[in-house]
């Protein structure tokens, strides 16, 4: 079944309309916002058709009550109050479903996942939280996290992306990390957990973690072992993976991987779209390379390799063979 998301140029358009109803109307911001509206048909149609689902007077409101009484009115207050966030709009625009079905964000989507989960960073930026217990959790870009904590649980869900995280003592609540396959449970203080297509990646910075699959399957991962999490297994990694988490501090750090890799670990901090032709996805690449640059990266990697880096506009990148 495919999943239904929030097209990225609607997503774009409820950002605007976020902006513009924050406060004191600004000059320069709604010069960038016309600049936007002009610069493609798509952008107009998505703003037109955002405002006529939520309606420049809210007057659909009027309808939503008789649907979901009390919810309309709060969902109005929400939006247009002056501090309402990104994340605030979509949940309204979620639950009640103003987009319509093709464009309804449920809660399993990517964009769902991300914007209504209670931590989340955006394209091309990475952010420390300090939690409750003591602990401190870092985000890399473009991902997102619940946070199930009470007397009993310190539990971290990740819903993409990827995560580090430095564990405060406490004998009584064990933190864990759960992904899609399945879960670690801290038994030190430091480790990075990634949530990949089709598994869950586990790189032990400090002391040890005890991953389990949801079929009960464990394993005691150590102090610079790493661990790739399927279904079925728990399968330890040859190499010392702690370099992955040099994304802390802007870098990407590639000992032996391949070029499909590194783009997909470019792909949260490139604002546009980037296609990797099949005959070079699969060319091994190694050094260190800036995530916060990524067009730097990209000739950096035409530089040594036998590829040809074309860019169609600020939102297409397509690299080939050369």
């Amino acid at each position: 079944m495919s999943k239904r998301r929030i097209d990225p140029v609607t997503e774009q358009a409820i950002d605007w309309m976020v902006k513009l109803r924050a406060g004191t109307p600004d000059a320069r911001l709604q010069e960038r916002f016309n600049a936007w509206l002009l610069m493609d048909r798509a952008h107009r149609q998505a703003w037109d058709t955002l405002q006529e689902r939520l309606g420049d007077t809210f007057k659909p409101f009027r309808t939503l009550d008789q649907r979901l009484p009390g919810q309309a009115g709060e969902a109005r207050q929400v939006l247009l109050k002056p501090q309402a966030s990104r994340r605030d709009a979509l949940r309204v625009i979620a639950g009640l479903g103003l987009l319509g079905g093709g464009l309804l964000l449920g809660s399993k989507t990517q964009l769902g996942e991300s914007l209504l989960a209670d931590l989340h960073t955006a394209r091309g930026h990475r952010q420390n939280f300090n939690l409750a217990d003591g602990s401190r959790l870092s985000l890399n870009a473009e991902s997102a996290v619940d946070l199930r904590f009470n007397d009993r649980q310190r539990l971290v869900i990740l819903r993409r992306g990827e995560l580090v995280i430095d564990v405060a003592p406490d004998a009584n609540r064990p933190l864990i990390v759960r992904t899609a396959e399945g879960e670690m449970r801290a038994l030190g203080t430091r480790f990075l957990v990634a949530q990949e297509a089709d598994a869950s990646r586990l790189v032990v910075l400090q002391h040890s973690v005890e991953a389990r699959l949801f079929d009960g399957t464990t394993r005691v991962v150590k102090e610079g072992q790493a661990a790739l999490l399927s279904t079925r297994n728990i399968t330890l990694a040859s190499d010392d993976e702690r370099g992955r988490a040099e994304w802390l501090n802007g870098r990407l750090n590639v000992l032996d991987e391949s070029l499909e890799q590194v783009i997909d670990a470019l792909r949260p901090y490139h604002r546009g779209f980037l296609r990797v032709a099949p005959e070079v996805r699969g060319l091994r690449v190694q050094g260190v390379f800036p995530l916060d640059a990524p067009d730097r990266t990209l000739d950096a990697l035409a530089e040594t390799l036998p590829i040809r880096i074309n860019r169609y506009s600020p939102w297409l990148t397509m690299i080939s063979k050369r």
